[in-house]
């Protein structure tokens, strides 16, 4: 039992007015973390617990799984990084510098290079695989703009796994396992959540799963079929390719003609002056890549997805063109170009095949093309699913309709593939002697933006609703009047009763208003209230309150600890696996 009065936990009625989010603000509030710089915290006693509840978690199903617990160093060699590729390619966000001696390091954000040098150095034989490697280790990314509290930190905790395989089919078998213990981790975390596919972004690799808890204030959206299990973020989210035009709509139709659009280059301002369906326009976009420059085309009705566009060309980076290389390539300023004449490399969504008549910007000032009939005024070097998914779509999975909600990535899985294993040498010996290179896998889970997302789904008014299972404490007892022994008495008796059954228990012991005691426990989110009235007391009584629904419950002192007990641990089964 902890009693309040000596324990550093200063909550605080005023919202800072730097908390943007539910969960930083209360976080702040409750006194459970403290800004030390931009992105980065102290954490209170109380924001530890939270913590160590959450990796204790994570450590049982990690080793339940047939996961072992390594830790690798924070601070990292620029060799290893630059030998798998990723020193220059990474970008800001890795924090860089140099040693007295003037060799160069790094502030490790992820640690597929520390961890594949550890294998490659002590595994050569089959036998020695499967091996899957974790720890929980604080890392350190440079966010161009670190906000939202743990949410988007500079510096976090965070379990990241590595698993290592002979072949593919050993690979898929460690995903699984990895998959099916993520969801253990987050459902005994009390989470409603949600694992959908996602790209593989800076990690690379050929396949993700993020895992999502479901929440308004998220940051990413979630595409889900309304009819079948699948899900997927937005950037992944796949499109169901259209049905093409029929050709023979565009028999009787002309060559394409020029019109004069002064001073119209969106969407809907040449789509209305024109009289045409914003679907009939035929948008390009133009590209910079480490391939080449590339023209994209999609109906104006959509959206470009540079995601995919980067993944089909196999590049490493991409960005939209400057306005002045978009009038050296296409001869008129952007919101002008066409595909008709244009002499560079084509790429077309799926959408265009579905314009049998269309327009298009005449690459050139003020002007656009009417008439244009894909395959006979211009033909794109491929068709392919380039788009960002919109509301209503239909699934590719069942043509069921897609819909939109929001989440926060708490989780993600990847299949790596050879990826590090080629680049830096990590072989293992098969039955045959011949060397072979490794199949990896990486899991990561952020533990505190976990804290932090189970905030974002559990609050009221009052404050944090937390999952017993990860709350910095299941009961807290509140003896109304200090100076009142026998009552006071009775509550540390209770305290102490609870705690020697295995409950984690908060006694304010504070000489405070039970008005401020009663709202500090409810914007601290512990489960269950005891309450020591004088009244109450009198009569032989205590009342049990539940933080989740607000029912109260009135028990003879004599039956406190046992139905304290007995609802501890109804909770507890809530956050089973």
């Amino acid at each position: 039992m902890i009693r309040y009065s000596g324990y550093l936990m200063p909550t605080a009625k005023e919202t800072p007015s730097d908390a943007e989010v539910v969960s930083h603000r209360l976080m702040l509030r409750a006194g459970m973390i403290r800004k030390v710089a931009s992105g980065i915290y102290n954490y209170l006693p109380a924001g530890l617990r939270v913590l160590r509840k959450v990796e204790r978690i994570i450590r049982e199903e990690m080793d339940r799984a047939g996961a072992q617990e390594v830790l690798m160093p924070a601070v990292v060699p620029a060799e290893l990084w630059k030998e798998s590729g990723r020193w220059e390619a990474y970008g800001k966000e890795l924090l860089r510098f140099r040693d007295r001696a003037d060799r160069e390091f790094c502030l490790g954000p992820t640690h597929e290079e520390v961890i594949t040098d550890l294998v490659r150095r002590e595994v050569r034989s089959y036998r020695r695989l499967p091996l899957n490697l974790y720890q929980i280790q604080d890392k350190f990314r440079d966010e161009i703009r670190p906000r939202f509290g743990l949410m988007r930190g500079r510096e976090f905790l965070m379990k990241d796994a590595y698993s290592f395989d002979a072949d593919e089919e050993g690979a898929a078998e460690s995903y699984r396992k990895m998959y099916e213990a993520y969801c253990r981790i987050f459902r005994r975390m009390g989470l409603s959540f949600r694992a959908v596919e996602a790209d593989t972004g800076a990690i690379g690799g050929t396949f993700s799963h993020e895992f999502m808890v479901i929440a308004d204030s998220g940051e990413d959206a979630i595409v889900s079929c309304e009819r079948c299990a699948y899900a997927a973020n937005v950037e992944k989210a796949e499109c169901e390719a259209p049905d093409a035009a029929n050709p023979a709509f565009a028999i009787s139709v002309g060559p394409p003609r020029r019109v004069s659009t002064p001073g119209k280059r969106t969407i809907g301002e040449v789509s209305s002056f024109l009289g045409i369906d914003p679907g009939s326009l035929i948008k390009t976009l133009v590209f910079e890549t480490d391939k080449g420059d590339v023209a994209v085309l999609v109906s104006g009705r959509y959206e470009v997805n540079e995601i995919k566009v980067k993944n089909l060309l196999g590049a490493d980076w991409i960005r939209l063109a400057a306005e002045d290389r978009v009038r050296a390539l296409t001869g008129a300023p952007s919101g002008y170009a066409g595909p008709v004449g244009l002499k560079m490399r084509l790429l077309a969504d799926h959408s265009v095949r579905a314009i049998a008549v269309g327009a298009t910007g005449a690459n050139e000032k003020d002007a656009h093309l009417a008439d244009v009939v894909p395959g006979r005024d211009f033909s794109p070097e491929t068709f392919a699913d380039l788009r960002l998914v919109a509301e209503g779509d239909g699934c590719p999975r069942c043509r069921g309709a897609l819909r939109f909600s929001r989440g926060i990535e708490v989780g993600h899985v990847f299949r790596l593939g050879t990826k590090y294993s080629k680049t830096l040498s990590a072989t293992y010996l098969d039955a045959g002697g011949k060397d072979r290179l490794i199949v990896m896998g990486c899991y990561g889970i952020g533990v505190g933006r976990t804290a932090a997302a189970a905030i974002e789904q559990h609050h009221d008014a009052d404050g944090i609703i937390w999952p017993i299972s990860i709350a910095p404490f299941e009961t807290a007892i509140v003896p109304v009047n200090m100076k009142h022994e026998g009552l006071v008495r009775e509550a540390e008796r209770v305290g102490e009763e609870l705690s020697g059954r295995g409950i984690e228990v908060l006694l304010d012991d504070r000489e405070e208003r039970p008005g401020i005691k009663f709202k500090d426990a409810d914007l601290c989110g512990i489960p269950l209230r005891v309450t020591f009235g004088e009244k109450n007391f009198a009569e032989g009584f205590a009342e049990i309150r539940d933080r989740k629904t607000g029912e109260t419950e009135r028990v003879e002192v004599t039956r406190i600890v046992d139905r304290v007990a007995a609802a501890v641990e109804a909770k507890r089964r809530e956050c089973a696996p």
